[in-house]
């Protein structure tokens, strides 16, 4: 696969382009001749004043048309953006090239206490109906091991939320999207499957078994937390770069 083509970064729950970070400039100095690509679901980011659909294929939908569809498709998915690229994969395999998914789950390859981990359950439900302010310092310290109390960060993230809120609605719908989805069909496209082992939302074991099942390539981290692209962008860019040059 060459260093061209196009990446279409999706991101998980209440989250938008802006939260990848320097993720995406890192990319793109190791893909100069590449097109990126962070769309928004509808609910989300530059997507808020919409509702959020209430299913996985939904929100692939969405995100389907604000996709340059005249070159194959390289996915970037984290957590319930993986969900996304699984569907998206199966239901339209010619759409995609290959894909990278990091910290995801589905059902029935994990049990549902591995797919939300049973301590961040009194964290995460309560989530839904918080304020802006407090659910994404919350979201922070559940989510990142290198930046859990970063202050600048926190109130960047606070600022995007009062900038292009996620209603409560919005909210809700894609945490039951989320764990409502299951997978059905195999994807045939070349994948790599990354996890943290050090994640504290997802357990890492999804990832394994979802990799064992397929048949995948796999790689983990041992220290980042979740949003593993917030913690540590430099090496996944790098692992995505060894993995696309080995399946050139």
């Amino acid at each position: 696969m060459s260093q061209f083509g196009h990446f279409v970064l999706i991101r998980g729950l209440w989250r938008e382009a802006r939260h990848w970070g320097e993720f995406t400039t890192h990319l793109q100095q190791q893909f100069p001749g590449a097109q990126i690509s962070t769309p928004d679901i509808p609910g989300n980011g530059m997507r808020y004043q919409e509702t959020s659909p209430g299913t996985i294929t939904g929100m692939t939908d969405a995100l389907r048309q604000q996709v340059d569809p005249s070159q194959p498709v390289r996915l970037i998915a984290l957590s319930m953006g993986g969900m996304i690229a699984i569907d998206w994969m199966t239901r339209h395999p010619k759409e995609i090239e290959a894909a990278v998914l990091i910290n995801t789950s589905a059902r029935p390859l994990s049990p549902f206490y591995h797919r939300l981990r049973w301590m961040a359950y009194p964290h995460v439900l309560p989530l839904i109906f918080h304020s802006a302010a407090h659910r994404e310092a919350d979201i922070l310290r559940l989510t990142s091991n290198r930046y859990p109390h970063d202050t600048k960060l926190l109130e960047s993230w606070q600022q995007w939320q009062q900038q292009n809120p996620v209603s409560p609605i919005s909210a809700r719908n894609q945490f039951l999207a989320a764990m409502r989805f299951s997978v059905t069909i195999q994807p045939q496209q070349p994948l790599l499957v990354v996890t943290s082992r050090a994640d504290r939302l997802v357990d890492y074991h999804c990832s394994q078994k979802l990799a064992q099942t397929w048949k995948t390539a796999y790689v983990e981290h041992e220290s980042a937390g979740h949003d593993l692209p917030l913690d540590e962008p430099e090496w996944l860019v790098l692992n995505v770069m060894n993995w696309f040059d080995t399946n050139s």
